[in-house]
């Protein structure tokens, strides 16, 4: 199994929360410093920080495994003919856990997925999460991801950009970009953003649609900004999902 679940830092926990379920998340574990969500497709974690400190608003990409050893076993064996050994198995604060390196030196973190961690009732089917890996080797990066299984998504150009599903929920994007490779988070919806916003409206928050290149996006505050590292996205971003073709 492969389910896409970044992990996302935040001295605004209870902030995030209420976010979160304005959007159509629901909480399905932990209840103080570490929470997870479940949307439509993928989960997304939320790690309490002290205010200040230097991973406030930072997320880090991270999937969920059903079995880490043999997780990390199929995925060496896919890079094996590029004579790399990109999984590795490594012990974390909570258990073992597997180690994806990429050529551009970006890691992330494959964690077992707890028992019985299917999908939650009564989240919006029509969210998923998503995470994004920031890379100047966009091609190595894609070529990762289909070493651990993800499945590679129809994009409508024919730039470095690349889209993979999981099979289990959630979505992986690679994006070019200059500098240190680095991890993002966001959503997509299936379907008219305008529901969508009228529901975060309704909860207290500003959100807005823009026109982008290949669709619209919902924009709303992250309730991280003004409080963490300039860094920082000033919003949480939620597109409308890319048509296949």
């Amino acid at each position: 199994m492969l389910r896409v679940r970044p992990l996302h830092f935040t001295a605004r926990i209870d902030d995030w929360e209420r976010l979160l379920t304005a959007l159509g998340l629901v909480l399905t574990e932990g209840d103080t410093g570490f929470r997870v969500f479940d949307a439509g497709s993928g989960r997304l974690a939320l790690h309490g920080v002290p205010e200040g400190a230097a991973e406030d608003g930072s997320t880090a990409l991270a999937v969920e495994v059903g079995d880490v050893a043999e997780f990390a076993r199929r995925t060496n064996l896919s890079a094996q003919d590029e004579g790399t050994t990109p999984a590795e198995i490594i012990t974390a604060d909570h258990g073992e856990a597997c180690r994806i390196t990429g050529p551009d030196g970006f890691s992330f973190v494959a964690d077992k997925a707890a028992p019985g961690a299917d999908q939650a009732g009564g989240a919006d089917p029509a969210l998923a999460v998503v995470g994004v890996w920031f890379t100047e080797d966009p091609a190595a990066a894609g070529q990762t991801l289909r070493h651990i299984g993800a499945r590679p998504r129809p994009v409508p150009d024919a730039d470095e950009t690349a889209d993979f599903t999981a099979k289990n929920g959630g979505v992986l994007l690679v994006r070019p970009a200059s500098g240190n490779p680095r991890s993002g988070l966001g959503f997509e919806y299936d379907g008219g953003l305008e529901p969508l916003r009228e529901r975060l409206a309704a909860a207290g928050f500003h959100p807005s649609i823009t026109e982008e290149a290949f669709g619209r996006t919902l924009h709303v505050p992250s309730p991280d900004v003004g409080r963490a590292a300039p860094h920082v996205p000033a919003t949480v971003w939620i597109s409308e999902q890319r048509p296949m073709g």
